[in-house]
């Protein structure tokens, strides 16, 4: 491990949020939660991202922060003063407090219209025998896609950790793929996205330890499955993370 940090993770009572944070406490760094709730066992202030004035303290001494606290509704409202409003506090307070790199925590829901489409649309549905060769590869540079609200905002969100790298400091975009509390995926879609838990802590692991004078970049989080469709070499050249998991076939084999 690099040297200890002083890390900051919103939403830290979901899935990914306590998997990374606890993750990244038992290797020695100390961790902070910005959470609506407590969070047992660890400094934890309670407050909104909507109120900024309210989540400036969580800050103060930070080094790091990653950004997990998010609306995953369909509603679109929430998804302005949470998604989009509650993002830019929280950049908003991490450039006020000088904080050195923020990890912001976005989605392959920037790109899922993608998938109604050939030959993605063949792999998110496990039709293998329709997959080309060489198979699609989704790469961190193609354009956005999305087709809701929450992949607006995440778009919103990566623009803002774009801004932040000129003015501020260190971010870095994760693209999130699908977890699960089970660790397995439920669908032939889910099995194109699927994010292992074990893969889910290297993968933020390695952006909190990535080079100092790595000032802005965008890695998708996912395991090395057998219809993945979604690059994951950029990711191993830049910051050494490198998938142990990954689904090999559909249905799976039990």
């Amino acid at each position: 491990m690099a040297d200890s940090k002083k890390i900051l993770v919103t939403g830290m009572s979901g899935i990914i949020g306590s998997m990374v944070g606890r993750h990244l406490a038992s290797l020695g760094h100390e961790v902070r939660a910005l959470n609506r709730q407590p969070v047992d066992g660890f400094d934890c202030v309670q407050a909104d991202i909507t109120d900024l004035d309210a989540i400036r303290p969580a800050f103060e001494g930070i080094d790091t922060v990653i950004h997990l606290a998010a609306y995953l509704g369909d509603d679109d409202e929430p998804q302005f003063d949470v998604n989009i409003r509650g993002t830019y506090n929280v950049f908003e307070a991490a450039a006020d407090a000088g904080v050195r790199r923020v990890i912001f925590g976005s989605s392959g829901a920037i790109q899922v219209a993608a998938e109604k489409y050939e030959p993605i649309k063949a792999m998110v549905e496990a039709r293998v025998d329709d997959i080309p060769d060489p198979r699609p590869v989704m790469m961190h540079t193609d354009p956005p896609h999305p087709n809701n609200m929450y992949g607006v905002a995440k778009v919103a969100g990566e623009a803002m950790a774009r801004m932040y790298s000129e003015n501020h400091g260190s971010a870095i975009v994760a693209r999130i793929g699908r977890v699960r509390i089970e660790d397995r995926p439920a669908n032939a879609r889910e099995a194109t996205v699927y994010f292992s838990h074990r893969d889910v802590k290297q993968f933020f692991e390695k952006c909190v330890d990535a080079a100092d004078d790595l000032n802005w970049d965008i890695f998708y989080g996912v395991s090395d499955n057998f219809t993945r469709f979604r690059d994951i070499t950029h990711a191993a050249e830049v910051i050494g993370y490198v998938p142990q998991d990954g689904i090999k076939g559909w249905p799976l084999d039990d």
